[in-house]
């Protein structure tokens, strides 16, 4: 297993890295989040589990939790993928071995013990429970029980846990570049009393993600996007300069050309 080796001066670095990624590659970055989300108890820890999709996950992660928490943040990634990046292990991310299922044990208790600890900030673990990239639009999701594991474990150490489902489109609007899109459901809290099992919280969280991401592709389809904070706009695209040049234009001929 490969385990978080954290850096601060690493994670000021990769903050700077992703935001100009984000404003080189997209128009803009937006999120929608629901009441509660800011509003959690720091001293409970708190699991965002997400589709994926998108090469860009292991990035927004990193971006929100620094533009909207106040937390501790680790990423589970798959073995193989971490050993090909293994630069996430610096900013919080360690590994699960999905090929060496003998090994899990030790990856969820090992989760388990950094949610746990006593931090000033939020203990916050970001998973991706499909274990692999799929499209957005695929039906059904399968979902993995490592994230529930994980769940009934913490709630031997924790009295409760939160749960929230994020999720992220990526499409084509009026640009030439594609915006990103995230959008953070209510937290859920889980304890000892309403833990219904690891399949049926499994169940549950694979159910909401699919709800969730039909949600988010409804708005954008509609352009009902008024509660979309943008958090990064990216630098004019080819499209935006013409646009902006045939403005200067007008102004400069009067209005008599283009």
């Amino acid at each position: 297993m490969l385990k978080v080796r954290r850096s601060r001066l690493y994670t000021l670095w990769f903050g700077w890295y992703s935001r100009r990624q984000f404003s080189r590659y997209f128009n803009s970055v937006r999120v929608v989040m629901q009441s509660g989300v800011r509003e959690m108890d720091i001293r409970t820890p708190v699991i965002f589990y997400a589709n994926h999709a998108y090469w860009w996950d292991g990035f927004w992660s990193q971006l929100c939790t620094e533009e909207f928490f106040r937390q501790r943040l680790h990423i589970i990634i798959e073995y193989q993928q971490l050993r090909k990046h293994r630069f996430f292990t610096r900013i919080g991310a360690f590994s699960l071995d999905q090929s060496r299922p003998r090994s899990f044990p030790a990856t969820l208790n090992y989760a388990a013990e950094l949610l746990s600890k006593h931090n000033k900030r939020q203990n916050a673990l970001w998973i991706f429970p499909q274990g692999k990239m799929e499209h957005v639009d695929k039906r059904p999701l399968v979902f993995y029980r490592g994230t529930a594991s994980i769940v009934s474990r913490l709630l031997e150490k924790v009295p409760c846990v939160y749960l929230v489902s994020v999720v992220s489109r990526i499409e084509y609007l009026e640009d030439q570049k594609p915006e990103l899109f995230l959008s953070f459901k209510e937290p859920h809290l889980v304890s000892k009393v309403n833990f219904p099992g690891a399949d049926n919280l499994t169940a549950y969280m694979q159910g909401m993600t699919e709800n969730h991401l039909d949600e988010l592709g409804e708005k954008i389809q509609n352009r009902n996007l008024g509660d979309a904070k943008t958090i990064i706009k990216g630098r004019a695209s080819v499209n935006r300069k013409s646009e902006a040049l045939r403005r200067f234009m007008r102004m400069g001929m009067g209005g008599n050309i283009f």
